[in-house]
């Protein structure tokens, strides 16, 4: 496990990219790009007990099915969701505000704990003694993320990601690809080459969007089958073979596609 040697902004690096002559063949698995909340850590549910207490302080009260479309996005969308369910008007100030609440709020109700998803951290660990490139490339804003980062280093004993990047380290967010793009260019390897890790429906997006395979593992949104995407009730069991076959399985289907 590599150790912590403090971070680089505005995205964190540590060591060296692959030498782009030594990147090895498109198929062979060489990365993998993880999304955070809701993925590796169970911290979906405190962005979203921060969101109900928003839409409280507004007057409302938020659904269930505006959270759910919540899931993923950046603030700004999701402020948006919130006032369209609970039909309010808010300007830009306002919203600003409201955000920094919400995010004020999540990182007070993280003080709690921060649990792993199951399987997650072994798979960190599997990832690393693998000699795998490994990110994590979360729409959480890097005061916040740095929160859940320093928990994750403590349980494994150092840093298992090469390189962190985070909302507001990004030209553009999920699902627009910029974030695991960016990433990719990181580590110095080719779309074909990784697997990126994912829960909601826009991290997916992004990850397909960038050419990477995807593994989707879904808990609090219902996610639609899409080519490149293989999908598991989550990390549990999972490992660098599993991987692997998310890989090839992404590959063939690209490859089917072309000889269509």
């Amino acid at each position: 496990m590599r150790k912590d040697h403090g971070p680089s902004h505005p995205s964190h690096v540590r060591g060296e990219p692959l030498d782009r002559g030594r990147r090895g063949r498109s198929g062979s698995l060489r990365a993998v790009l993880f999304d955070m909340d809701g993925t590796l850590v169970q911290t979906e549910e405190y962005w979203g007990e921060a969101m109900f207490e928003l839409a409280d302080r507004l007057g409302g009260r938020m659904s269930e099915q505006a959270r759910a479309q919540t899931v993923g996005t950046s603030m700004r969308t999701s402020m948006r969701v919130l006032y369209a369910d609970l039909g309010v008007d808010r300007d830009d100030d306002q919203l600003m505000a409201d955000a920094g609440w919400v995010e004020q709020r999540t990182a007070e109700l993280m003080a709690a704990g921060i649990p792993w998803r199951p399987g997650a951290a072994e798979l960190l660990r599997a990832v690393d003694a693998a000699g795998l490139r490994c990110a994590l490339v979360t729409t959480t804003p890097r005061r916040i993320a740095d929160i859940v980062l320093r928990s994750i280093r403590a349980d494994l004993g150092g840093d298992p990601f090469h390189v962190t990047i985070c909302g507001d380290e990004v030209p553009a967010r999920k699902p627009d690809p910029a974030p695991y793009l960016q990433a990719m260019d990181a580590l110095g390897v080719e779309p074909g080459q990784c697997v990126v890790v994912e829960d909601s429906d826009v991290g997916i997006a992004s990850g397909l969007a960038a050419g990477a395979a995807v593994l989707g593992v879904p808990a609090l949104q219902e996610v639609a089958a899409a080519p490149g995407l293989t999908l598991r009730d989550g990390l549990a069991g999972v490992g660098v073979p599993e991987l692997a076959e998310v890989l090839a399985a992404g590959r063939a289907e690209r490859d089917g596609r072309r000889a269509g």
